[in-house]
């Protein structure tokens, strides 16, 4: 086990909404890092050991204390990630949910039993826990990004160690301490904050007892841990990077479009995986569309995500806030029209004003670009076949969005697009019991559903007489 001196290094926590730090935390450095890693590898024989039913009640218990606790979880969110208090409830009761999920999951990690085409032998099938997991978050969902993660690894019977946004640490931490007092053992989960986050992640990945990486984040940074993965050969899961086409056929119900773009486009404030980043619309009725669509976005009232009063809330800090109007300048620039909001929006906070944005060319940088803000670019489509063209456009494909009043026609199009999921007729899709990921350079594996579990337990075949 590896000895190391704590250091005394010190990390910032902000809130986005006042620009002001809120607390200052321990920096992990890599060296400490794998220390966790050291702990939870003791720890984690003795918990795969523990009767799936056991687990389970465990995992409830964190589901319980979350739900209980519900409240204070959602205003930490709002603080350190700048959310409004709306979203952040929203995200603490889906997050919980994954503890509820995985609890029933547990004590249904089924293998089977056959006898061998030859009939020489029985054939068994079981799954094990691979091994201790390095689960990477990002700082768009702090809760659930984590819980989505830690639940599924207890689950299966494996240790985790959790490496936070650096944004976003304090919930994460929180949700450590109720997996703690739930009865989960000290050293099997532990969460590492730091603001060496390469450096960490790589150290945890050269760890010997590491057997899983399950990351969401950016496709850029994906690329960069698969190959840091391979030396060891190591399991991986990953989210990455979205660019949602939202596509709006000419037979679609307009109030349930635009309401399905609301919620597609502004959960989290656009700040999501899954936001719908490209509205593709057909022609015929590109123009009420977006005119409601803007009438909607307008009337978003933009602020501090702890006055229920707002809609709106900061993005995480300075550089997003920068991305995000740079990407509707140069769109303006090349053409498109602000039928609302391209106005920079006054401080302090890194707010930037709800934007809808009209007449934009269908090769725009801004369509090829994940925004995670509240941006909606429209183009326009005249049949089905340029509609599906754009969609499919480029490398990603996590979520596509269709809406139509022919169930056939929606049925036929999400059968044609790229995408690991696709919302028919609804703006948002996450469910704990659905498998979560995407297609392309969006993801590989599943997280959630009865899949979820999978990726963090190994298969052995067993061949046996009797």
């Amino acid at each position: 086990m590896s000895t190391v001196v704590a250091s005394r290094a010190m990390m910032s926590v902000v809130n986005p909404a006042t620009e002001e730090v809120i607390a200052e935390i321990h920096d992990w450095s890599p060296e400490e890092a794998c220390t966790r890693a050291d702990r939870a590898a003791g720890e984690q024989p003795r918990w795969a050991r523990v009767a799936p039913r056991e687990r389970a009640e465990v995992l409830r218990r964190v589901f319980e204390l979350m739900r209980d606790r519900a409240g204070e979880l959602a205003d930490l969110v709002v603080t350190e990630n700048g959310k409004s208090i709306g979203d952040a409830r929203s995200e603490v009761a889906y997050g919980a949910e994954f503890f509820r999920w995985f609890s029933e999951e547990a004590a249904r990690i089924e293998g089977s039993v056959s006898l061998a085409p030859s009939g020489d032998k029985r054939i068994l099938i079981e799954h094990q826990p691979a091994g201790v997991a390095v689960l990477v978050t990002p700082w768009n969902f702090p809760i659930a990004m984590a819980t989505r993660k830690i639940a599924p690894a207890l689950a299966a019977g494996c240790g985790a160690v959790l490496k936070p946004a650096s944004e976003t640490p304090l919930s994460a931490l929180a949700i450590a301490d109720i997996c703690l007092e739930a009865g989960v053992p000290e050293g099997l989960v532990s969460v590492v904050p730091s603001s060496q986050s390469g450096a960490t992640v790589q150290a945890l990945l050269d760890h010997e007892a590491v057997r899983v990486l399950s990351f969401t984040g950016s496709t850029e940074v994906g690329r960069i841990l698969l190959h840091e993965a391979a030396d060891r050969v190591i399991n991986v899961s990953m989210e990455l990077g979205g660019n949602a086409p939202f596509v709006v056929c000419a037979d679609a119900d307009m109030d349930r479009a635009v309401e399905g773009a609301m919620v597609a486009k502004m959960r989290n404030g656009g700040a999501a995986c899954t936001a719908a980043n490209r509205f593709i619309v057909h022609e015929r009725v590109a123009d009420e569309f977006t005119r409601r669509l803007a009438a909607r976005m307008a009337a978003l009232r933009v602020g501090p995500g702890s006055d229920p009063s707002n809609d709106v809330g900061p993005l995480v800090n300075a550089q997003e806030q920068a991305k995000v109007n740079e990407l509707v300048a140069a769109a303006v620039a090349a053409g498109a029209t602000a039928i609302t909001g391209a106005s920079p929006a006054s401080g302090p906070g890194f707010y930037v004003t709800p934007t809808v944005l009209a007449d934009v060319s269908a090769s725009a940088g801004i369509l090829e670009t994940e925004i995670f803000g509240p941006v909606a670019p429209i183009v326009t489509f005249t049949d089905e076949e340029e509609a599906v063209a754009l969609a499919n456009r480029g490398h990603h494909g996590l979520i596509s969005y269709v809406f139509t009043a022919d169930l056939t026609r929606g049925l036929q199009l999400a059968e044609r697009l790229e995408a690991g999921m696709v919302g028919l007729n609804r703006g948002v899709v996450s469910d704990p019991a659905a498998p979560f990921g995407g297609w392309k350079q969006s993801g590989i594996g599943r997280e959630g559903g009865h899949v979820g579990i999978h990726e963090f337990l190994e298969t052995k075949y067993i061949a046996a007489e009797w």
